[in-house]
């Protein structure tokens, strides 16, 4: 691929957003993520400065015109400014936070303390979790500046390829015009962003990605199948804390979930998969980030995944024994049996389970424009013939035609069926009624269409 210095506004196809040209923004963390950031705020027409940790690192940046040392070959805009952390905030109006998720709370510290604007919007980088109790980003961030000035960016954001060719990122807040306006500034910069109001879904499906990479690296030596499991069973364990906390499942199947996977667990120069692999070897995992280079926010983040599952009373064991791997008091074969022999929960049948908000909303209207009707009652379950039988065994002919239809005959245990059913040749197939939330019963039909809401399968 051909670097570029400047990408093409990506298209927006009729979706307003707000102008974000003359905004003043502050990006804390000049790693290779809070670098590309930066380029791209500048890009896209933010006022933007840039903060680095010591004012040795600025200098070198202002100098070299590049971060040699996490983005080297990416040229800094010229209307970019370089600075360090301890020129505060000033007034920017929105700022990125590019720091570890371990250390969130220094940052916010230390923003307050500089003189953070009472109405500046703070935006969350890390796709990890929060010490010590495992809390999201923006749920440590809404604590402190209300959840109206606090977002997070998720997606599949390879920094490199990110300001050279584009990425498919996701800008989340449960305030829809600074979430469009983040959109706005990355579109403008020649990057996909969308933007949704479901932050929490977001950063927990950046958290699950995380540890479903550190999984697959750790376990791809052993077989692709195993590698595929130990990905697929996190992400189905973090799924299940997420929807405890009313995220919405389309953030972990699109960009920010499986899109932000599927890159990192691709990329052969992922610190997650890197990490993952190193553990395979039998590198202490103490030692690994010296090794990467950089901080495995896996690391971090999937013992306080784990912990707070079990807080949640989530059986998560997989992500429980990929804990006990990174403390290596699991050797890396018993990793691999427990990842190849664990059974999921099975699936929730029936209408048991109350609807989505989505669904429900759907059946509603159309039983409002008359175009799906109430189930009608479920018919009695048809008589059963009794089998034949020959003479001697259950009585005679005349003995059983005296009996009323459908009583079950001495052969007939209980539950069981005669024909076709469970217990005979094989088992019998019905039709799922549990897509919609007014489905027939089994054994009834409906005259009604079979309207389904938007992106349900059949």
């Amino acid at each position: 691929m051909t670097d570029r210095s400047r990408l093409p506004a990506a298209p927006t196809r009729g979706v307003a957003l707000p102008n974000p040209l003359g905004r003043r923004a502050v990006v804390i963390g000049a790693g290779s993520f809070g670098t590309a950031v930066a380029v791209l705020l500048a890009r896209g027409g933010f006022r933007t400065t840039l903060q680095t940790r010591t004012a040795e690192q600025a200098e070198q940046l202002r100098e070299a015109g590049e971060n040699a040392r996490y983005l080297a070959g990416v040229p800094l805009p010229q209307n970019l400014r370089i600075d360090t952390i301890d020129a505060g905030p000033g007034r920017a109006e929105f700022v990125f936070l590019g720091v570890p998720s371990a250390h969130l709370g220094d940052a916010v510290d230390r923003l307050e303390a500089g003189g953070l604007g009472p109405r500046a919007k703070v935006v969350s980088l890390s796709k990890g979790l929060v010490p010590p109790h495992g809390v999201s980003p923006t749920a440590l961030l809404s604590d402190r500046f209300g959840a109206s000035r606090v977002a997070c960016i998720g997606g599949p954001a390879h920094a490199r390829e990110m300001v050279n060719h584009g990425a498919g990122l996701v800008a989340s807040s449960t305030d829809e015009e600074l979430a469009a306006t983040i959109a706005a500034v990355f579109l403008r910069a020649g990057v996909v962003c969308e933007h949704t109001d479901d932050p929490t879904g977001v950063e927990l499906a950046g958290a699950a990605k995380n540890a479903a990479a550190l999984a697959a690296g750790a376990t791809e030596g052993q077989g692709l199948n195993a590698a595929g499991a130990a990905a697929g069973h996190i992400f189905t364990e973090v799924w299940r804390l997420a929807e405890r906390q009313g995220a919405h499942p389309s953030s972990f199947i699109g960009l920010a979930g499986t899109g932000d996977l599927v890159a990192t667990a691709l990329a052969p120069q992922s610190r997650n998969r890197r990490a993952g692999e190193l553990l395979a070897a039998g590198v202490p995992g103490a030692e690994i980030p010296g090794r990467v280079g950089q901080a495995i926010e896996a690391f971090e983040s999937v013992p306080l995944l784990s912990e707070a599952l079990r807080r949640n009373g989530i059986d998560a064991p997989v992500t429980t024994g990929l804990v006990q791997l990174i403390h290596g008091t699991v050797p890396l074969e018993e990793w691999v049996a427990l990842v190849r022999t664990t059974v999921p929960p099975p699936a929730r049948w029936g209408g048991g389970e109350r609807a989505g908000r989505l669904r429900r909303w759907w059946s509603g209207l159309l039983r409002a424009l008359g175009l799906r009707r109430d189930p009608a009652p479920a018919l009695p379950a048809p008589a059963r013939v009794a089998p034949a039988l020959p003479v001697g065994a259950g009585g005679d002919a005349a003995e059983r035609d005296a009996r009323p239809r459908g009583e079950p005959t001495s052969t007939d245990a209980p539950g069981s069926t005669s024909g076709g059913g469970p217990g005979a040749d094989g088992p019998t197939v019905t039709a799922a009624a549990s897509d919609v939330d007014d489905a027939p019963s089994s054994g009834t039909a409906s005259a009604a269409p079979d309207h389904r809401p938007p992106g349900d399968g059949a």
